[in-house]
């Protein structure tokens, strides 16, 4: 009989694993995959050990939030432009440069500690350096992943695209306690550079070929095409709305857990680790659960309902004084958010052309990650102020709201 079971069980198991990993299909798409986990785990090794500089430098919430909004500010300064260059000229290019760019700054900052001449205004101007690399890489990149796969795959791929992302979430910033602990900051920011030459050697290997734009229009109504587009397609312009709320009003809770391990806890770098890990660890979960089912009807309704648990979830942690507790309630939000951000951003690939995705896409990031800088800046403000953890409770109460909003006044939203 147990063997009957597990005959029959296999099949199940096979087609669940093809489901999920379908995008893996494609060899560039794997090419890519790999080189950008390599990058996303450096990159978020130097994440957790900057936190922990910046706080043990100053030893202020506000910078932590200023530190994380120089970082995004040139996403809202620049990034249309980026979009505009994504589909005018090879987007592979583009994200090298953007690459040997993050690279630099990563190096820069290694020396600086290893000499001992680190300031604050040092760390904030290289933050401001890599966000600049990424205002005009981060449209190129998301402009190059619907090349990759056929279009019944493009959802799978940006599932499997924000499970790397969030396995280096977790892989990040417990590998960065253990360097930290055994060679100090240094060495974390030494690997994030040595991280880039994976993914410039990875991006060089790719196959896809640069189909140059006929456009002839001059870089200003290129861009303004794009904002046109996105203004005048309502369900574009509500799910790049969601996605700008959710990064303003959730994300002051990762910038904020120094100040939960280090002054609620009584913890060291080592909690904060764990807690970035576990909320890493929630977020691949709530990735696997998208990239393993291919039915894309009523994704925004559910995306709505899972925004709303999200706020909940945000408003618990801020209360919740058990460690333990707070743990799992950092697992369940990392698995609602990257279940939200997967369908939003799938969606809104799914409904624009190739011919305007680098535009829209960027016009889609200057909201993502725009809300985040801000949001930070703002929610730092207020928490050197009033506390983290009330700022954390009007964030997650905002957000649910927004998500009932929507749900009540939407219908164009509820039929995605």
């Amino acid at each position: 009989m147990e063997q009957a079971t597990a005959t029959e069980n296999a099949p199940a198991a096979q087609s669940f694993a093809r489901r999920t990993l379908a995008a893996f299909h494609y060899r560039d798409f794997r090419v890519q995959w790999m080189g950008a986990c390599a990058s996303s785990i450096g990159t978020w090794m130097q994440n957790v050990a900057e936190n922990w500089l910046v706080l043990s430098i100053t030893g202020s919430a506000f910078y932590l939030g200023l530190d994380a909004f120089l970082q995004q500010l040139p996403i809202i300064l620049f990034m249309l432009i980026g979009g505009v260059l994504a589909d005018r000229f090879d987007r592979r290019k583009t994200l090298i440069i953007s690459q040997c760019i993050q690279m630099t700054s990563a190096f820069t900052l290694a020396v600086l500690v290893y000499l001992g001449n680190i300031q604050v205004w040092q760390i904030l101007c290289l933050s401001f350096m890599t966000g600049t690399a990424q205002a005009f890489g981060g449209p190129a990149y998301q402009s190059l992943v619907p090349s990759l796969v056929d279009k019944k795959d493009l959802p799978n791929a940006i599932a499997l695209n924000t499970i790397q992302f969030n396995l280096a979430r977790v892989i990040g910033p417990v590998l960065a306690a253990v360097v930290m602990n055994a060679y100090g900051s240094v060495a974390c920011f030494t690997l994030n550079g040595f991280s880039y030459v994976v993914v410039i050697f990875t991006l060089l290997s790719l196959t896809v070929k640069h189909i140059p734009s006929t456009a002839k229009k001059n870089m200003m109504e290129e861009m303004k095409s794009g904002l046109d587009y996105v203004r005048n397609s309502r369900p574009v312009l509500e799910l790049t709305f969601l996605a700008a709320s959710m990064t303003f009003l959730s994300f002051a809770v990762l910038t904020f857990l120094p100040i939960f391990a280090k002054n609620i806890f009584h913890k060291e770098a080592g909690t904060f680790s764990m807690l970035m890990a576990i909320s890493g660890i929630g977020s691949v979960f709530g990735a696997l659960s998208v990239a393993s089912r291919n039915k894309t009807k009523h994704m925004a309704a559910i995306t709505l309902v899972v925004q709303a648990i999200s706020g909940v979830l945000i408003v618990s942690f801020a209360w919740s004084r058990v460690l333990w507790l707070s743990g799992l309630l950092l697992f369940l939000n990392g698995a609602a958010l990257m279940i939200c951000f997967s369908r939003i951003t799938s969606l809104i690939q799914l409904i624009t052309t190739n011919e305007l995705r680098g535009r829209v896409m960027s016009i889609y990031m200057v909201a993502f990650r725009g809300g985040m800088p801000l949001g930070s800046l703002i929610s730092g403000y207020f928490a050197s102020r009033i506390g983290a953890p009330i700022v954390l409770t009007v964030n997650g109460i905002l957000l649910t709201v927004v998500a009932f909003y929507f749900m009540a006044r939407s219908k164009g939203l509820r039929n995605l």
